[in-house]
């Protein structure tokens, strides 16, 4: 039977990585000092940020596969599971890892602006890919924490340790950022899919099974996670992705309006939306008019 592990303090990921616990709530890790072991499956209710130095091996998680390169940061959010292919080979953990219980962020003013950092829900396959200045610039934070964890608890401990988890997680948007640019060509290529992907979903029955594409659906179809493809889109057109597919929904409906004797009610339905209404609310703010003051302005 496989092993499965579930990590729901601090002190638990600390023994299982042979560190002793010296906060109770965020820890810096350093996966030399961790046994050899084989792969497992872990299930977190911790906060993880993993620099993985060295190839090792496939991590699942949801569905997807992502085989671990050099200089590589991903992100972990409680309740995410993460699993790998390999469960046979022994192998020594290398890299490190900054592990913080979300009780750490209450009440500072991390905990205010977190969300904003979409990339704790994007897929392991959207890791961060690091430049050595910037994997320098990471350790030298961790180092900051681990060394704040090191003093005794005090009152300005977790302010101090959560405004440096802020600083990283600042630079890491930055990396993001210029990771979005750097991959423009790839880039390109997802905005022709999700042009494609739409045109396709409007030509098929999807619309009347379905309803409406959602970016959720569209982000999952490109094998995406929601928040990285929103991310995604916006850094390269400017646009939400559900702006992106709303205008999409215009221009579809433009033209059937024009196609033969449809009522506002049947374009409405074979859009995918389930009241009328919805459609000429939506159609009169993108358009500036009705369905049919626009028929009957450019009939």
């Amino acid at each position: 039977m496989e092993k499965e592990y579930n990590f729901k303090t601090i002190s638990e990921y600390n023994a299982f990585n042979n560190h002793e616990t010296l906060h109770p709530l965020v820890s810096v890790i350093d996966f030399s000092k961790a046994a050899e072991r084989t792969g497992s499956k872990m299930n977190f209710e911790l906060y993880c940020v993993f620099l993985k130095d060295v190839k090792c091996g496939d991590l699942k998680y949801g569905r997807h596969y992502y085989d671990y390169q050099e200089g590589t940061l991903a992100f972990i959010s409680p309740g995410q599971i993460v699993d790998v292919e390999n469960k046979v080979d022994i192998y020594q953990p290398k890299g490190h890892a900054l592990v913080f219980h979300p009780d750490l962020i209450r009440g500072t003013s991390l905990a205010k602006t977190f969300s904003e950092y979409n990339f704790f829900s994007y897929y392991t396959n959207e890791a961060l890919h690091l430049s050595s200045k910037e994997r320098q610039l990471v350790l030298d934070l961790f180092a900051k924490i681990n060394s704040e964890i090191q003093q005794s608890i005090d009152k300005h401990s977790k302010k101090l340790i959560a405004s440096t988890i802020e600083l990283l997680l600042n630079y890491c948007d930055r990396f993001y950022d210029r990771q979005f640019i750097t991959r423009d060509a790839a880039n390109k290529g997802v905005l022709e899919n999700f042009e494609g992907l739409l045109n396709g979903y409007f030509d098929s029955e999807k619309p009347y099974s379905i309803g409406l594409p959602s970016v959720a659906y569209c982000a999952e179809e490109l094998h995406f996670s929601a928040n990285y493809f929103g991310d995604l889109i916006k850094k390269e057109t400017g646009k939400t992705a559900q702006d992106f597919i709303q205008e999409k929904i215009i221009d579809v409906a433009k033209d059937k309006i024009f196609e033969g004797d449809k009522t506002v009610s049947e374009i409405a339905y074979d859009l995918g939306f389930k009241y009328p209404q919805h459609f000429i609310r939506l159609f009169k703010k993108r358009v500036g008019s009705t369905p049919n003051e626009y028929r009957t302005m450019n009939g």
